[in-house]
């Protein structure tokens, strides 16, 4: 499961640079709790053209025709091993591969009532990407674009906090991923060994969406500035 993710300060001028993006500039304000339902940048190839735009967390398949309040199933993650045969996935496994930046990711142990979030970085990298699926859809007159992100097998340091995590991908394996006429991608689902890792306790406050401040990041047991909520 990845169901928080990070997209930290990244700045416009890194993706442009590295995607080689010919474009305007989104408006990437600083995000430290990215949720489900929530719109976040994702990169792209469509019509021969690598873009960065906006999409909604939560795949919503192109043949979903109800009101998005009707969609009681969960697609904010994807199993690797399954996605490129699972009905609402199947596609754009084939046809519409993208790539999530993000600075670190969020998961949970502990009892439910007392759960600890841990935030997961990956070591001496700034940013990195994960393997995601994105897909359009009209409903009621509304055009929506949404995506969904990989998950994997986990390493050993990952085991010992979910049973499962997401796909990362290295800047190597950013091409290969977004070029939906290579079919052969298997390679890249491999999870990140634990040494490439780093995973240190977060704030209890990143269960709050309405809060996205950046010491949600650091050990804690709830807001540290006043007003919050």
């Amino acid at each position: 499961m990845c169901g928080r993710y990070a997209l930290g300060k990244l700045e416009w001028w890194i993706l442009q640079e590295t995607f080689k993006l010919q474009q305007g500039a989104l408006n990437m304000e600083p995000r430290w709790n990215i949720a489900p339902t929530q719109r976040a940048p994702i990169i792209r190839r469509e019509d021969g053209r690598t873009e960065a735009v906006m999409a909604r967390w939560g795949l919503v398949p192109y043949f979903w025709q109800k009101p998005l309040k009707d969609m009681k199933y969960s697609t904010f993650n994807a199993k690797s091993e399954t996605a490129d045969t699972a009905p609402s996935f199947r596609v754009p496994f084939q046809t519409r591969r993208c790539i999530i930046p993000a600075v670190g990711f969020y998961e949970w142990t502990g009892p439910k009532g007392a759960k600890q979030p841990h935030f997961i970085t990956v070591k001496d990298q700034d940013w990195f990407g994960f393997a995601g699926l994105w897909d359009r859809v009209e409903i009621e007159g509304e055009t929506i674009e949404s995506f969904t992100i990989l998950t994997t097998q986990p390493n050993a340091a990952m085991a010992a906090i979910h049973t499962r995590m997401p796909v990362i991908l290295g800047p190597e394996d950013f091409e290969a991923w977004t070029d939906t006429d290579n079919l052969e991608v298997e390679t890249l689902f491999k999870g990140l060994p634990s040494e490439a890792m780093v995973i240190r306790e977060a704030n209890k406050a990143v269960g709050n969406v309405r809060i996205d401040e950046d010491w949600l990041i650091e050990p804690g047991d709830g807001p540290q500035r006043v007003g919050l909520i």
